[in-house]
């Protein structure tokens, strides 16, 4: 993979940018228009599955400003502050009267034993969760989500983490760990922030910081692995990301604004995989004023690797027993998943 010029925010260059913006160029004004109608369709009908979950976000919850560490601060005792942040945060929910927030708090502490790296709860909350012994992994996947992931939502998230852990340890590999990474405001399923980079731009500023410092927090010579599902994909897109990230895996993904994989800041492997009852398959790839994603990663003109996703949903890349999750735990591994004709995903 060529590594795409960009600026220090993490932004494209103007090179970059104008070939994203002119992909559409010849294309009618009314057919741009026709497909993004489509797209904020699509959108909108999405929206009507997840909106019971996404406005259970509470944002004015109560809670403490967040640990703050020193670099050199040691893994334990990083899991201790959190953990110390979380219950902080539990109680002052519980205090206020939000006894769903308190509960989904509680739910998190796992009775004492969570590791985090990170935590905030207040708003819609951040978490960084790590699962398996980071200090002696030489195999790591960080999980990035999409939209309506929150504190509220965390435990749908982290179920997911739980599954690929569990799956890498049943490959015979103990030497793994796997990160959730919730280190950022993902954006509503229900609104226009979903359909453009903003957030994905504020977020690679911080995901990228985050691994290098995972990358030398892991045993050395560590191989990491990014799995990127839905608007987590838009992120990982804009991520620069140096030698310790081998793998990048887009499953679920509504596209990244890249043409190719080769534009993409990283010199890691693309992988790319969609369910066959993935719902997002069905949204128009484009890109039009800022707004849509562009090429599909599945396509054959992307140039990602594919990866067997089997017949799931958009929900059940990461579900215990399925083929995605056989597919991510081998590209964490190291070990190319066969995919050589998949007959759930279309391909042109």
């Amino acid at each position: 993979m060529t590594r795409a010029a960009g600026r220090p925010d993490g932004r494209p260059d103007g090179r970059l940018e104008g070939r994203l913006e002119g992909r559409g160029a010849g294309r009618t004004a009314g057919r741009h228009r026709g497909r993004l109608r489509r797209t904020l369709l699509a959108g909108l009908v999405a929206a009507a599955v997840v909106l019971p979950v996404s406005a259970a976000a509470s944002p004015d919850v109560p809670a403490p400003a967040p640990a703050v560490l020193a670099e050199q601060t040691t893994l334990p005792d990083r899991y201790a502050a959190n953990r110390a942040g979380l219950a902080e945060a539990a109680r002052m929910a519980r205090e206020a009267g939000r006894t769903g927030r308190a509960a989904k708090l509680e739910a998190m502490e796992a009775g004492g034993t969570a590791r985090f790296l990170a935590f905030d709860g207040r708003g819609r909350g951040r978490a960084v969760e790590v699962f398996g012994d980071l200090e002696s992994a030489d195999r790591v996947a960080v999980l990035v989500p999409g939209s309506d992931t929150t504190l509220d939502t965390y435990q749908r998230f982290r179920a997911g983490a739980v599954a690929l852990h569990q799956r890498l340890l049943a490959a015979g590999h103990p030497r793994s760990a796997v990160v959730a990474w919730l280190g950022y405001d993902t954006p509503g399923t229900v609104s226009p922030t979903v359909l453009t980079a903003d957030r994905a731009y504020a977020a690679a500023a911080e995901l990228g910081p985050f691994l290098d410092r995972l990358g030398r927090a892991a045993a050395p010579g560590a191989r990491l692995s990014l799995l990127c599902h839905s608007y987590g994909s838009v992120v990982c897109a804009r991520t620069a990301t140096g030698p310790a990230v081998t793998d990048m895996a887009l499953f679920g993904s509504p596209g990244t604004g890249a043409g190719s994989a080769a534009e993409l800041p990283t010199g890691a492997r693309i992988w790319a995989g969609r369910g066959g009852a993935d719902w997002i398959g069905h949204v128009p790839h484009v890109r039009l004023g800022g707004m849509g994603f562009g090429t599909d990663p599945v396509d054959r003109a992307f140039g990602a690797r594919a990866f067997a996703a089997g017949p799931g949903g958009h929900s059940d890349y990461l579900k215990p027993g399925t083929a995605s999750l056989d597919s991510l735990a081998r590209i964490v591994l190291g070990t190319d998943p066969t995919d050589s004709t998949d007959p759930e995903v279309p391909r042109v």
